[in-house]
């Protein structure tokens, strides 16, 4: 069986969306808060690793949270980043889905998603 995790927030209809459509395609996952239990430091570093060239697609920028810092993204460490996405759940960019322990996938798509999980 295939491994997900999927951090998600209850009141983001996005993340709604992808727990129906992994429903729907009867996959089995493993569901956490994103508010409560943000992702691991291990998590966070992958999907910075993923994402290296548009750190900024890692952060959840529409939401009250990511407005009310200043924060610059480029010219901070990942170190910085992850110190900072750890602090608040609400800044990471969700759906934050977890493959197999070694692909992330930000948001819902539904194409990525068929492409990387079926």
């Amino acid at each position: 069986m295939k491994k997900i995790i999927i951090y998600s927030y209850i009141k983001c209809s996005t993340c709604r969306k992808a727990l129906k459509w992994l429903d729907q395609k009867a996959f089995e996952y493993q569901l956490i808060d994103i508010v409560k239990e943000t992702p691991s430091a291990k998590y966070l570093n992958l999907a910075l690793k993923e994402y290296s060239f548009e750190k900024r697609k890692i952060f959840n920028t529409r939401g009250k949270s990511f407005k009310s810092i200043n924060f610059d993204i480029q010219d901070s460490s990942n170190e910085e980043i992850i110190r900072l996405l750890s602090s608040d759940g609400k800044l990471i960019k969700r759906p934050f889905l977890v493959y197999e322990e070694k692909k992330i996938i930000l948001g819902f798509n539904e194409t990525e998603y068929t492409n990387n999980l079926e």
